[in-house]
């Protein structure tokens, strides 16, 4: 609650706080636009996350069974051998996009160098199992784009929602409050302004009745 001490009741305080109540519910309303705009990114960025989950387990499973192909076709040896020869993660980079003033993190790069002559003088087996798992590593990142926009997501959409109920629950009732007393004193020191003016313009009739009487008294005298 607004403590009155705090509140100078005149017309020109009552004028600013109702232009920060207008003021309030413009933001208020703007946070709530703003979290709606969150929260169908949010379940959209979900429902992605989601579907790439099920294809990075599909590829994974047949990943693996590649690779249990390929061990069976060209040997334990030969296949740790063209696993060495892989090169590893290059060219990364990590960009962003704003949502509603959330930063969203893309992945860019990361591929790995792997000649297409190379691959052509591998056994069919191995070269599935690289291919397989050359998808694989681009679902993974994928997925992990995802995963930490859900993150950032769920994290603005719950600061907002503090923020909204911050407004509604309490800033606004206080500002409301406030011109409910600042309403109050004024109208109580317009009463006694009124009082006062009342009483001052009966005491002139009292002193100007008096001075009349007199004169009238001198007259007769």
């Amino acid at each position: 609650m607004t403590v009155a001490s705090d509140i100078r009741p005149t017309r020109l305080e009552y004028i600013r706080t109702k232009r920060r109540i207008l003021i309030a519910k413009k933001g208020l309303n703007l946070l709530k636009l703003k979290r709606q705009a969150l929260i169908l990114e949010f379940f959209n960025t979900s429902k992605t996350a989601a579907a790439l989950r099920g294809s990075l387990q599909s590829e994974l499973i047949k990943g693996y069974e590649g690779i249990r192909m390929a061990e069976m076709l060209a040997g334990t040896m030969q296949l740790e051998n063209e696993a060495m020869k892989i090169s590893q993660m290059r060219n990364l980079q990590i960009k962003s996009k704003s949502i509603m003033g959330v930063h969203i993190p893309k992945l860019t790069g990361g591929e790995r160098e792997l000649l297409a002559e190379h691959l052509l003088e591998l056994p069919t087996s191995i070269n599935e199992a690289i291919r397989t798992f050359q998808k694989i590593h681009k679902i993974v990142l994928e997925v992990a784009e995802k995963e930490t926009a859900l993150r950032k997501l769920l994290y603005e959409i719950e600061r907002t929602k503090r923020k909204s109920n911050a407004i509604e629950n309490v800033l606004i009732p206080k500002l409301l409050s406030a011109v409910k007393f600042i309403t109050f004193r004024l109208d109580e020191m317009e009463r006694d302004t009124f009082i006062m003016l009342k009483t001052v313009k009966r005491k002139m009739g009292e002193r100007e009745e008096m001075i009349r009487k007199k004169e009238e008294i001198k007259v007769h005298v």
